[in-house]
């Protein structure tokens, strides 16, 4: 798989799986010819080191890129010292495992601002993380840790947030979330908009941001306080063609990861769109 293609996933193993295992997930991502999947340990880490070597196994036969969502039940930003204790190390495990599977993306939800200042929550934040990935790297675990952008206010995960994270602290790397992104304040929606967001990123992370990105898509239904739930690409207002256009334009490498209901289906339509818009800047230059 050339390391320069997007390539397009699930979070998750596909609807269509038959049976829910992760290996057979990774064997639905290949038979479905998508590249990537998103190991959900949202509900906590459930796999062992053995169950991790058989995920690891499987990726590397069937030529299928992973990474691993930790658990939602994450705050960097708690009050209470054994919660945060916790929080981190639902990220540690999940890093732990992940990069026995062969996972180097660990995506979490970082924090809530809570009674904070935006300013405290994001000290604190930093901080835990600099603890975690010294951490990590004293125990040679190849984790690359990514806040993800949150999409209701109340949550800690804006762009410049996840951003300023990635520069400052090295093993942390952003997840965008486009949804979520619309979803906070229901604008970024727009491919003038999108152009904004990567050069941002170009910006802030250099020509590496653009070339190691990791993405969720999903449609959103939302309101003043952001995100209410994901829906289908095509049962939302989300903007996913001028998304696409605009990574094709910025030359973007890494994983786009479908959230929607329907996995799959929306991956591979994606893919679909890309591919065309690809072909087309192509056949127009030549």
């Amino acid at each position: 798989m050339s390391s320069k293609n997007l390539l397009f996933g699930t979070g998750g193993t596909p609807r269509s799986t038959k049976g829910q295992s992760s290996v057979s997930g990774i064997e639905r991502i290949r038979e479905l010819s998508l590249d990537c999947m998103e190991l959900e340990f949202v509900q906590g880490v459930r796999m062992g080191e053995k169950g991790a070597q058989k995920v690891l196994e499987s990726s590397l036969k069937e030529n299928v890129a992973l990474s691993v969502h930790a658990p939602y039940y994450i705050n960097l930003n708690s009050y209470d010292e054994e919660k945060l204790k916790a929080s981190l190390e639902r990220i540690y495990q999940a890093a732990r495992i992940g990069s026995l599977c062969g996972a180097e993306s660990i995506v979490f939800h970082p924090a809530f601002y809570q009674k904070s200042s935006k300013e405290d929550t994001y000290k604190k934040v930093s901080e835990a993380l600099e603890e975690l990935t010294d951490q990590l790297r004293s125990e040679e675990v190849n984790a690359v840790l990514r806040p993800e952008t949150m999409g209701k206010p109340s949550q800690f995960g804006t762009l410049e947030e996840v951003l300023a994270l990635s520069a400052e602290i090295e093993g942390v790397m952003p997840c965008l979330d486009f949804c979520h992104i619309h979803a906070r304040e229901g604008k970024e929606n727009s491919y003038p908009e999108f152009t904004e967001i990567l050069s941002r990123v170009e910006e802030v992370l250099g020509k590496e941001g653009i070339l190691n990105m990791h993405m969720h898509v999903s449609g959103v239904e939302y309101g003043t306080n952001g995100e209410k739930r994901h829906l289908i690409l095509k049962d939302s207002d989300f903007n996913y063609p001028e998304l696409m256009q605009v990574l094709k334009e910025f030359k973007t490498q890494g994983r786009v990861i479908l959230e929607s209901p329907v996995l799959e289906q929306d991956a591979l339509m994606l893919r679909e769109i890309y591919t065309e818009i690809q072909f087309f800047v192509e056949k127009k230059v030549n």
